[in-house]
């Protein structure tokens, strides 16, 4: 039993109880939590306990809605404790600041942002699609000695976290661009050692962009959503956009990153472009 339901043993209900969601998400300071239509009016209570339980967090917010549209946010409300959506996290030696509302991050890929930095050699010129508030841009530039990191976001209000970031953590080698991945890489002209590509649900279709500033010997991060029957898929989309662009290539290993939903996994695949 996790501790928050022991935490609300006698508090709930036997049914109500079965309808408990244990587990949640801590940003920073902020803690978010998945609350059934059954166990709305339990809201607050659960809230409570879980800010009770958890020293380090300050605010409980409670998912209003799932993360829709290009930005990939998601509506919030706060349930218990301080009345923000602001906060900064921790993570791989940098600080991350962020509206959890307003900008999508997950804390659930620290683990797969430290594998990347670990990748990475000295002297590298990275690219990161779909950079958000510039979490992977940062723990690349604090944890290697790649020499640039370049991070392309369509979300003003990210772009904007992500500026802040980059000076928080007394960064030099990012350069930030704000707009879509597919107007911004042809003005670059330039050529990549590594592209990182962590839009899961609809990276496919900036494949060709990346092909596009791939050279030999570049490695890219494809990240996608898929059924845990089904990596190959993944494989197949990258061989396609290959054949298209008449690239040769590798794959060198597939990682899963982390669930998305019951039976479905994020997945990245790291290809070499040869």
């Amino acid at each position: 039993m996790t501790r928050l339901k022991q935490a609300l043993k006698g508090k709930l209900t036997a049914k109500e109880f079965s309808y408990l969601r244990a587990s949640f998400d801590v940003i920073g300071d902020i803690a978010i939590i998945e609350i059934p239509d059954e166990l709305i009016k339990k809201e607050k209570l659960i809230a409570e306990t879980l800010l009770n339980m958890l020293k380090n967090v300050k605010v409980v917010c409670k998912k209003a809605g799932i993360h829709k549209g290009v930005f990939r946010t998601q509506k919030l409300k706060v349930l218990a404790g301080e009345k923000r959506k602001e906060t900064i996290h921790k993570e791989n030696d940098t600080r991350i600041k962020i509206n959890v509302e307003k900008v999508y991050f997950s804390s659930r890929l620290s683990t797969e942002r430290k594998r990347i930095y670990q990748l990475i050699k000295p002297g590298e010129s990275v690219l990161v699609m779909f950079s958000g508030c510039a979490p992977y841009p940062c723990v690349i530039s604090k944890n290697t000695k790649a020499k640039e990191i370049y991070a392309i976001e369509i979300n003003p209000v990210a772009h904007k976290y992500a500026e802040e970031n980059v000076k928080l953590n007394k960064i030099d080698n990012v350069k930030l661009f704000l707009g879509d991945v597919k107007d911004i890489i042809p003005k670059l002209r330039k050529r990549f050692d590594r592209i990182v590509m962590p839009l899961p649900k609809s990276a496919e279709n900036f494949l060709d962009t990346a092909l596009a500033c791939s050279k030999k010997g570049t490695v890219v991060h494809f990240y996608d959503f898929l059924n845990e029957k089904e990596f190959e898929k993944a494989h197949d989309k990258i061989d396609k956009a290959c054949k298209r662009n008449k690239r040769k290539y590798k794959i060198l290993r597939t990682v899963k990153c982390g669930q998305f939903s019951p039976g479905v996994f994020r997945v990245c695949v790291d290809f070499k472009v040869s």
